[in-house]
């Protein structure tokens, strides 16, 4: 009995690699193009980071006219949880990261490299498995759960690496015919790797964001088919890599370790290794400490996050750009208008340690990103969250002719209004600009310089009777509040306050808050001018008799 003979007995029915080979031809792309996948696991929501590999592997593939795709890694059916594919499919088309290949719904897909959920491609890691049997590759292990243990409690006392290696594997040197009546007896048994590793010998790799690093080779002779017939992550990857005819694996620097076991398994399968780039993670300040974000500890760890607190997706993924590439903030600084497309993105230019997390950067670039929309836009965007995450909102949104003159204030210009960081800062910014909310709310209005009941009174109501015109420009409309201003004894301008103070109660600066106070309740709004545009007369009038009561 030979090697091909026992693969027979094990696989009787897998079909020759050839057969996989022609099905799964090189890629007719042109030369350069990189090919690269994101291939979460379904266990879980897509973490912040999953989220920044696949961007980079989407700028990556099309910077070079190559292919991106999704690939769900799905042989660990244990932790798998219900509509899994579904949440990572929703939370790259939330993001506008699209693959151009890949798993579409739960149960679709697109493309002609699948299927791309591992958990369909049981065959084919038995044709690879079968191959390597008749290799001499691969072989039988019938070690227990509790021979592997004693095996682990022995190296442990004895001070020696754990694992199934050299001296340690116990069923690597069973020959050929043990092995068979083994299995004709109907003994349990998985498939395990023949590494032809020496730990004393070194290998040196280049990896395309960590530089050259060298490791140890690889001796242990890890499982590649377990005993539900499924492979093992470190399997399924080589194999589903080297058909689907990926050249750049992006992947977290927890796989970096795995470098000597991964290349090794790709030789002596036959297959050309893809490149390699790990991902250094992205990091939390905790109390002065440096620590991953935790799916456990951090609500930001989840892409699902960002949507529910509604920060646009091109802020993310400036954002996510902006820790990936260095070059990245004066680019956008000297490129204000240009799409996030137009950026040259260079994976040799990614931060080797982790990047800090930064919620106040993110945010900062949030209110960047909604500046620069047009009212439509601003619109549409927070009426669309509002009707998933906010009825009121959505109530507050229904006029739309009226939302759009609100949005429309102090945008369009040059230095645009940068109140807004999020679409759940929506309805805080905005709702004193509904009367039947601004009339029913217990107000406090929270003057600055110019507290005086008295004075504050003597503002509005000169300000109703005399000053006011619904129909000035801006000019003369501020004209007419430095004149009130210096009827009432203030400085009609800040400087000559600021010449002489004791000659004046205040300037015409303290002036106008007390109008905007009395007018919206707040310090911090837009331009006042273009509100009480907005709002109209009426409005203007009865909110200033109101703050005099």
């Amino acid at each position: 009995m030979n090697y091909k003979d026992l693969a027979d007995l094990i696989f009787p029915d897998a079909k020759d690699i050839s057969y996989y080979e022609e099905k799964y031809p090189e890629r007719n792309l042109p030369e350069g193009a990189v090919v690269s996948r994101f291939a979460p696991s379904p266990t879980g929501f897509v973490h912040i980071g999953g989220l920044y590999q696949a961007l980079v592997a989407k700028e990556m593939t099309e910077k070079t006219g190559g292919v991106f795709f999704l690939r769900v890694e799905d042989t660990d059916q244990k932790r798998e949880v219900e509509n899994g594919v579904t949440g990572i499919v929703n939370s790259l088309k939330d993001f506008d990261i699209l693959p151009d290949e890949g798993m579409v719904t739960e149960t679709e897909e697109k493309g002609n490299y699948g299927p791309y959920k591992q958990s369909l491609r049981k065959e084919i890691y038995q044709s690879y498995a079968k191959y390597m049997l008749e290799q001499g590759k691969a072989y039988p292990c019938f070690c227990t759960t509790e021979e592997l243990e004693e095996t682990r409690k022995k190296q442990e006392s004895a001070k020696v690496r754990t694992g199934y290696y050299g001296v340690w594997a116990k069923c690597r040197n069973l020959s050929v015919e043990e092995a068979a009546e083994k299995i004709k007896n109907g003994e349990n048994y998985i498939i395990r790797f023949k590494s032809p590793g020496r730990e004393d010998r070194k290998i040196k790799h280049h990896d395309l964001i960590k530089g050259n690093v060298d490791f140890p080779e690889n001796d242990q002779d890890i499982v590649i088919i377990k005993a539900d017939g499924l492979p093992t992550y470190h399997f399924a990857h080589a194999v589903d890599d080297h058909l689907m005819r990926t050249t750049l694996v992006i992947r977290s620097d927890e796989w970096l370790s795995s470098v000597p076991l991964h290349l090794q398994l790709f030789q002596e399968l036959g297959f050309k290794a893809p490149k390699y780039a790990h991902i250094s993670p992205i990091m939390k300040n905790d109390n002065g400490n440096k620590r991953k974000l935790s799916k456990r500890k951090d609500p930001e760890a989840a892409v699902t996050y960002y949507k529910e607190e509604g920060i646009p997706v091109d802020a993310v993924k400036e954002y996510l750009l902006n820790i990936a590439n260095s070059t990245f903030e004066n680019w956008r600084r000297a490129n204000p208008d240009k799409s996030l497309d137009e950026f040259d993105f260079q994976l040799n230019k990614m931060s080797v340690s982790g990047a800090l997390f930064d919620m106040v950067k993110l945010l900062d670039i949030g209110k960047t990103v909604i500046s620069r929309m047009t009212a439509e836009e601003v619109y549409e965007n927070s009426f669309k969250w509002a009707q998933e995450y906010d009825e009121e909102l959505e109530k507050i949104l229904e006029d739309k002719d009226y939302a759009l003159k609100v949005f429309g204030i102090e945008r369009g210009n040059k230095k645009p209004r940068k109140d807004i960081s999020k679409w759940s800062d929506v309805k805080y910014n905005i709702e004193y600009m509904y009367d039947n909310i601004f009339f029913n709310k217990d107000m406090e209005y929270p003057y600055q310089v110019i507290n005086d009941k008295e004075d504050i009174n003597k503002i509005l109501k000169l300000y109703i009777d005399k000053y006011y015109n619904e129909n000035d420009d801006k000019q003369a409309w501020f004209d007419r509040i430095k004149e009130l201003a210096g009827e009432l004894g203030y400085a009609k301008e800040v400087k000559e306050y600021k010449a002489n103070p004791d000659a004046y109660k205040a300037h015409v600066g303290d002036v106008s808050t007390v109008l905007r106070v009395a007018l919206t309740g707040r310090t911090n709004t837009p331009d006042m001018y273009e509100i009480m545009q907005v709002i109209g007369k009426d409005s203007v009038t009865k909110r200033l008799e109101k703050a005099m009561r």
